[in-house]
């Protein structure tokens, strides 16, 4: 796509609101027609339809929901090349000009029938799919639609993303977000861009209209609503604009707002811009929010407030394998509450991580205040299964872009995970001017495109050791303070000096059951011993990503970290990899959505706003010594902190020093307690901490007291 090509179509108009008039007469409004439900299913090995369908499945959902079962979905088998999809709705009996299908996700590729006839293929699998099925519907009848989706990843040719991960045994298809039938009439207003303008209290508004068959004057109405109650907050006046026969521009509306309020993670206040023609109308929703990284400070700003950003990420292609999925990702109340479960642990943002959720997470994700690092899922390391190519992305860029960019909550547009291509880069070069919002990119572990986008930073200590290297020793805390405080990157990355953020940290992962991941045995091995406890493992596993956390976060060399993972599969060995999967969750129960008790105790304090570092990692003192202990205490928080700073052993009613502390709003202290450490031989828990309202937060390290 030429550079200037949606630029050079935009209707410039200094008023304030613009407004087009096709024809005359009576207005018609767009009509959605869900088709999600229940579906035939089939599977098979030829290119056409089969004549029979034995079996059904939920759209959206995945092809492993069916029934009667699969058997081996996810996996290549010669049973089946494709699945098929089939259901039959009611066409209106009047039909407008334009009759749309959109299919949000499918994976992987997408062919349509409709009523018989083939309207051809799609390759995309995380971007919604078009279908111009007006010519072939019959009005007033019922229509028979039929979807093949390939039956596994490698269906898809080389170059062509796929979703591939190096820690998924399971790629399973199917239609995984809705499927819509849209209806309008000309002009039909193909996409809107809101493009908040903070300072200006306004709303810039990019209308996309596509004339119909016959040209002529055109008229657009334009207005903004909050979207809590409907109260209307901005109309505009009137401009007339020609369209040619089939023709798209680009209206391009400013519309200042009443009474403006902005959109916080701490208030995530929502408007809708609405649009109509004389045939069709548009509703798109959208906060006044605006998000970009400071090249000077290296921190996020949101609405010209510096902020540190705390969170997790989201697998959701991983969670798909997990055995207790179902129907969760579906569950509007079930997702929900997945994101409150994460304001509990103090996250205000998360990285969708390899891969996109159904649309509705979006939603949830601006109504619930979350920020948004939406990762497309590309990740190839040095092996590039995929041969990843510039040319096969863009396309993809483009439509992720336009399904996405009036969310609130994406703040960061993720081109793809740790890898070092070049391909990524030429093609989020191609793409970036046309999110008017400008928002950030972040290139994996690629060279940066642009002085005011982040990199990632995967700072895995206790990986060491992992796989080849059995003679090199598991990574231990007590190595601390030989970490760089600032996060290691490569080459590449350090091309531009541009802000960091670490999004993956630990290697510590256990399974829902507390049993080392395949990736994390050596550690427990090592750490508690081979013949542990499961609980023994959760407390080594929570105070070991607790303290991780306090090192990174308390330096403040990070412009965010997030702690991996908020959400995958948990995983025992089974056919594909017997040693159990790679990472998994920290929820006690997945249906619940309760996290681990003790992961949830430590590494919830870990991260709260006014948080602490206790700069203590000896494993053995000597009795007796003197010692001066630093504490680093931070404040993530717009307005200052005083309290007491506390240090004493654990199980100690008293405290051996303590301090009054104040903090800058976005500040951090450094503070120098004496300790004296105890003449008695044995264990012992030191802890720094303070009061922040009425919670007591800790940074606890554990030392034995040795004799020479």
């Amino acid at each position: 796509m030429k550079r200037n090509t949606i630029r050079g179509a935009i209707v410039r108009n200094v008023a304030l609101a613009c407004i087009c008039l096709c024809a005359p007469g009576a207005r018609a409004e767009r009509a959605i027609v869900t088709l999600d439900g229940a579906w035939d299913i089939a599977q098979g090995t030829d290119e056409a339809p089969p004549a029979k369908y034995a079996a059904s499945a939920p759209v959206p959902g995945l092809a492993d929901m069916a029934k009667p079962r699969f058997e081996d979905v996810g996996r290549k088998s010669e049973k089946r090349r494709f699945f098929w999809y089939r259901r039959t709705f009611v066409a209106p009996e009047a039909l407008p000009e334009f009759a749309s299908l959109k299919i949000h996700k499918a994976r992987f590729g997408t062919a349509v029938w409709i009523n018989g006839k083939a309207l051809g293929e799609q390759l995309s699998g995380f971007t919604p799919s078009y279908w111009d099925i007006r010519p072939h519907l019959k009005a007033g009848a019922s229509n028979e639609l039929v979807v093949r989706v390939g039956a596994d990843r490698e269906y898809l040719p080389k170059g062509m993303p796929s979703g591939w991960d190096f820690e998924k045994y399971l790629f399973i298809p199917g239609i995984y977000d809705s499927v819509e039938l849209i209806l309008c009439g000309p002009p039909h207003i193909s996409n809107v861009q809101c493009v908040p303008d903070v300072g200006g209290k306004r709303v810039r508004l990019l209308a996309e209209l596509r004339g119909g068959a016959e040209a002529g004057p055109c008229r657009v109405e334009a207005e903004i609503a909050e979207a809590a109650g409907g109260k209307t907050v901005a109309r505009g006046a009137a401009q007339a604009l020609e369209l040619a026969p089939g023709e798209t521009r680009v209206l391009d509306v400013t519309l200042p707002i009443h009474g403006c309020r902005l959109w916080w993670p701490e208030d995530p206040f929502l408007y809708e811009a609405r649009l109509k023609t004389a045939g069709d109308s548009l509703t798109a929703r959208f906060g006044m929010r605006e998000f970009r990284f400071d090249p000077s400070t290296k921190c996020a700003v949101i609405n010209g407030q510096q902020r540190y950003l705390v969170g997790s990420n989201v697998t959701i292609y991983r969670f798909f394998e997990d055995a207790l999925r179902g129907n969760k990702p579906w569950d509007r109340e079930w997702v929900r509450k997945l994101h409150r479960q994460y304001k509990t642990m103090h996250w205000d943002t998360l990285r969708y991580c390899i891969g996109f959720p159904p649309d509705f997470w979006y939603d949830i994700a601006d109504e619930e205040g979350f920020l948004i690092q939406d990762e497309f899922p590309i990740w190839t390391l040095k092996e590039d299964p995929e041969k990843i190519q510039a040319a096969k992305i863009i396309p993809e860029y483009i439509a992720w872009m336009r399904e996405r960019w009036n969310h609130p909550s994406v703040t960061i547009w993720d081109a793809q995970n740790e890898s070092n291509t070049r391909e990524t880069g030429l093609a989020l070069q191609t793409v970036r001017h046309l999110d008017y919002s400008n928002r950030p990119w972040e290139n994996g572990w690629a060279e940066p495109q642009g002085a005011c986008d982040c990199v990632e930073s995967h700072p895995y200590l206790f990986s060491r050791g992992w796989v080849g290297k059995k003679d090199v020793a598991p990574f231990r805390l007590s190595e601390m303070p030989k970490v760089d405080i600032k996060p290691r990157l490569n080459k590449e990355q350090q091309a531009l000096d541009v802000p960091i953020i670490i999004n993956e940290y630990d290697w510590l992962w256990l399974t829902r059951d507390g049993d080392p991941t395949c990736l994390t045995k050596h550690n427990y091995d090592a750490h508690v011993g081979a013949g542990a406890t499961a609980e023994q493992r959760r407390m080594f596993h929570a105070r070991g990503v607790a303290a991780l956390t306090e090192f990174w976060r308390c330096h403040r060399q990070a412009a965010a970290v997030l702690h991996f993972c908020g959400l995958g599969y948990s995983r025992p060995g089974d056919k594909p990899r017997p040693e159990g999967g790679a990472t998994s969750d920290d929820f006690a129960d997945i249906a619940t959505l309760e996290f681990e008790p003790t992961f949830k105790k430590y590494v919830r304090m870990a991260f709260n706003p006014v948080g602490l570092m206790l700069d203590f990692w000896e494993e053995k003192v000597a009795p007796g010594s003197e010692r001066e202990i630093k504490v680093f205490v931070i404040n993530d928080r717009q307005t200052a902190w005083r309290g007491e700073v506390r240090l004493r052993i654990e199980g100690d009613e008293g405290a051996l020093a303590k301090m009054e502390c104040d903090v800058a709003p976005l500040g951090q202290r450094i503070m120098g307690l004496q300790f004296r450490v105890p003449e008695k031989l044995g264990k012992y828990t030191i802890a720094a901490e303070l009061t922040d309202g009425r919670e007591t937060i800790q940074s606890l390290r554990d030392f034995e007291v040795a004799g020479p």
